[in-house]
């Protein structure tokens, strides 16, 4: 087609078998080919160009194929390119109107279609060069997951996983070269998982069955305060769910937690759309090693940590769309600097538990406008023979959007 230069076919593990004359066109035309080793050996019968196996670091192979650009180029992808694949990645770089797409049935459409599973009711998640934690925010009974691994540990260490976490009883199917003629599918329980001899190329499908017990990570903010490992150095359950709130995440932004703690409002943020990010600062290295732990035991390993007081540890980070200042809010140039940094629109809420920092709330307030906020939470607790009220201490809150 003209002006399409670069063709991005994709290929399961049926190779030239299961293309259509499309994609068999576009391999045999392409003046070269790009692709994994197992792709190129897969379609070598149609390749009659020059053949580049993908290189180390993958951002070199992305600049050899954009130097091509202008000669009939195919570059081959597993199963749909724009599911976890290289084409998301191309995209980038490349007018889609500039490309021509020939997507084969994903790993996932065939594993589906091999156990009964409706896609649009089964969670998808790639672990291939991820953490595996990713996987816990989507341990819930009865959920259905599909997770791409990366090897043949890959599968091995999910059920290591799902033990650890309470879900020993959960199914595990392990899809192998889905689509070819190695294709192997068996299933065993998390907690008698002794596969050993798996294919490299897998998947995993697994039926989450929790145990009394089981680390299970509620949807709304707000986790029970024993789900994080913390010295007290935490922002309370009742109190974090209204300051998730006040900080009203949205799907793509970027917080700042100043003062993290134990790095609870980050996680929760995070937690709260997979698109979210967030960096937590934090200067004690004791405090910074135990969110790290916490961010990996809650389902997101990809919170950025960064080491140091502020406001000198923020300088070259990204622009935030929110930011939250808990402990350290009266640091000189603190909070100047996160009002400051703050892209126009953006939120920025305050918590002060201390006078000192009362004081530096109600000047804000004074200037900047905004809103303040007196939050107390009291608990039952028993009193002699009886029960009663035990506040705990109260909490002032500023919010305020920049302009």
């Amino acid at each position: 087609m003209t002006g399409q230069w670069l063709s991005i076919v994709g290929i399961g593990e049926d190779g030239l078998y299961g293309l259509s004359p499309a994609a068999r066109a576009a391999i045999t035309g392409a003046e070269i080919v790009f692709g994994g080793a197992r792709h190129l050996e897969l379609a070598a019968a149609a390749i009659n160009g020059e053949q580049f196996v993908w290189k180390t670091p993958f951002a070199n192979s992305i600049d050899a194929v954009l130097a091509a650009r202008g000669r009939k180029v195919c570059v081959l992808a597993s199963g749909d390119p724009f599911l976890y694949g290289v084409g998301a990645t191309l995209s980038r770089q490349v007018d889609p109107a500039q490309m021509h797409v020939i997507p084969h049935p994903s790993a996932f459409s065939l594993a589906a279609a091999r156990l009964g599973w409706p896609l649009q009711d089964v969670v998808s998640l790639s672990l291939h060069g991820r953490p595996i934690d990713l996987i816990r925010p989507h341990l819930h009974a009865g959920a259905r997951i599909l997770a791409l691994t990366s090897d043949e540990k890959g599968p091995g260490a999910l059920a290591a996983l799902l033990v650890e976490a309470g879900f020993g009883r959960s199914i595990i199917t392990v899809m192998e070269a889905l689509g070819g003629q190695r294709e192997v599918i068996r299933s065993q329980m998390a907690d008698g998982f002794t596969f050993n001899d798996i294919d490299p190329l897998n998947l995993c499908a697994i039926t989450v069955v929790p145990l009394p017990g089981a680390r299970i990570l509620p949807r709304a903010p707000g986790l029970d305060d024993a789900l994080y490992e913390h010295d007290g150095q935490i922002t309370k359950r009742d109190i974090r769910a209204v300051t998730l709130a006040a900080l009203s995440p949205r799907p793509h932004e970027l917080l700042w937690d100043i003062g993290a703690g134990s790095g609870s409002i980050a996680i929760e943020w995070m937690l709260a759309d997979p698109s979210m990010r967030a960096v937590a600062i934090e200067a004690e290295p004791e405090r910074a090693a135990r969110i790290a732990r916490n961010a990996r035991h809650l389902g997101v390993p990809d919170l950025q940590l960064v080491e140091g007081p502020a406001p000198f540890a923020l300088a070259g980070l990204d622009a935030p769309h929110a930011i939250f200042v808990g402990g350290g809010g009266t640091s000189n140039g603190v909070i100047d600097a996160a009002l400051a940094a703050l892209r126009p629109g953006g939120r920025l809420v305050a918590n002060a538990v201390s006078l000192e920092m009362e004081q530096v709330l109600l000047a804000l307030f004074a200037q900047h406008g905004g809103e303040l906020v007196r939050l107390s939470v009291a608990q039952a607790a028993p009193l002699g023979e009886m029960t009663g009220w035990r506040p705990a201490m109260p909490i002032t809150q500023w919010r305020w959007t920049k302009p």
